[in-house]
């Protein structure tokens, strides 16, 4: 009797965990999309008109991106990071720190989804079916349901909301800068950018829950 309700709760342990793992997986992914799409990054310089703010042309301000990029991926810093002064250095590593975080939590949870999913279907084969699309839409729900708060507050008050976040993750002031970051990378790119990942993570939960519908509402027409 202990024995079955420890597999049980072993089980439910598992599914709980998958579903958490999906709106993690979304979001980390497309953060990672975020922070290696070059043209993401030229779109918040034309925008906010970055280049006469700092006085860097569009080129230059490309290769600063393009330097970020490869640094945050491989910690190699080139000829980009002279125009930032030592504080501005600093918090880029420690935002480095946080993106190879982020990284290796979208490894992770991908990894945890593909082996619990082939494992379900060794043991069950076929009948692992529905339970998975339970699944998938119970992730997807949780993942809108997440994202759609966070938009809400995002629109409504995002200083509010970049100032928390930085908090969270920035010891101290230490994210509080003057010279070209701040310049080039303006809160406006920020709320731009969460809400470019808000939209598309809703998006591919949406595409991710109607999949699993779709199997949950075939698999009772199955039955009936």
């Amino acid at each position: 009797m202990a024995e079955k309700r420890t597999l049980k709760f072993i089980g439910a342990l598992g599914v709980g965990l998958f579903i958490l793992c999906i709106p993690i997986f979304l979001i980390t992914s497309n953060l990672r999309w975020a922070v290696n799409e070059v043209r993401l990054y030229e779109y918040g310089f034309g925008k906010y008109d970055v280049s006469e703010e700092t006085g860097l042309s569009d080129g230059e301000l490309l290769e600063v991106a393009q330097g970020l990029i490869h640094y945050f991926n491989t910690g190699e810093r080139g000829e980009e990071f002279e125009i930032f002064n030592e504080r501005e250095v600093a918090h880029l590593k420690d935002v480095k720190g946080l993106i190879q975080l982020c990284y290796h939590l979208q490894e992770a949870t991908i990894g945890y989804l593909i082996v619990f999913t082939l494992g379900g279907f060794f043991w069950q084969r076929k009948r692992f079916t529905p339970s998975l699309a339970r699944m998938m839409v119970g992730g997807s729900i949780l993942a809108i349901a997440l994202l759609i708060v966070m938009g809400i507050v995002a629109l409504v008050n995002f200083q509010w909301l970049f100032r928390a976040f930085h908090h969270l993750f920035f010891s101290g002031d230490s994210w509080i800068l003057s010279g070209y970051l701040p310049r080039i990378f303006t809160e406006g790119f920020f709320s731009d950018a969460a809400l470019f990942i808000i939209g598309a993570v809703v998006v591919e939960a949406l595409v991710l829950g109607g999949l699993g519908g779709f199997f949950v509402l075939r698999g009772r027409r199955a039955r009936g």
